[in-house]
């Protein structure tokens, strides 16, 4: 029987690939969500490079919150990926939610970013 690291690995794959293959150039939005935080970037996979990042990490979302690990917390990262994005000249972008169901936290980030202008 597989662990649920293993399983979650599996999905991260499956949705990855799937991505890539339909992504027509485009970069991608990554997230990632850990017990405390949450982080986004958009990476080029052509060039391998991440070209804009954000994170609860950062001085002026931390003051904000007053935690990194809720809805709000993904709301605002997701708006600033977004207009980093747009300021950087990328409008479009196909959305990876890795392993994670599209739900809570992941949701709120996209939900979050497309109401600042990024298309996906």
């Amino acid at each position: 029987m597989l662990s649920s690291k293993e399983l979650f690995k599996r999905r991260q794959v499956r949705t990855r690939s799937d991505i890539r293959r339909k992504a027509n150039g485009r970069p991608r939005l990554s997230v990632f969500r850990s017990s405390k935080n949450i982080y986004a970037q958009v990476i080029d996979d052509l060039d391998g490079r991440t070209l804009v990042a954000a994170s609860t990490l950062e001085k002026d979302i931390k003051a904000k919150l007053k935690t990194g690990a809720d809805k709000d917390a993904a709301v605002e990262v997701g708006k600033l990926v977004a207009a980093r994005a747009i300021a950087q000249g990328l409008s479009e972008v196909v959305f990876d939610r890795g392993g994670y169901i599209y739900h809570g936290r992941v949701k709120a980030l996209a939900d979050a970013a497309r109401d600042a202008g990024l298309k996906f």
